[in-house]
């Protein structure tokens, strides 16, 4: 898959318990962005952080168990981005979600050729 120089970087930012349909909703939006044929997703898992209602979700020793936050970042054409977001609209009942122009130096996937 070719991606043009001038591309688009989708931002989610949730939380490890964010739930649609009973799924964890950074697998959901994983699976659906491939299911649209977006170029790839990737989910980073923060080890602190606050959103709007100021709660600080950490991963300390005693707090294991708490809600870390997630970002899923996808980057693809703007007309790929702009129809993915709908489905953002309808599934994301708390959250961040930010888009910005990026530069594609690169991308490229390993086809089994050595080096």
């Amino acid at each position: 898959m070719e991606l043009p120089l001038e591309a688009e970087c989708l931002r989610i930012y949730t939380g490890e318990q964010d739930k649609y349909k009973g799924r964890p909703l950074y697998e959901y939006l994983v699976d659906e962005a491939g299911k649209m044929g977006l170029a790839g997703a990737t989910v980073l898992r923060g080890i602190s952080g606050f959103g709007a209602n100021s709660r600080v979700h950490s991963h300390r020793i005693l707090r294991l168990s708490e809600d870390l936050p997630l970002v899923v970042e996808i980057i693809d054409t703007e007309e790929k981005i702009q129809a993915f977001l709908p489905l953002l609209n309808e599934v994301m009942v708390e959250g961040l979600v930010t888009l910005e122009r990026v530069r594609v130096f690169f991308y490229r996937h390993n086809q089994g050729k050595k080096r």
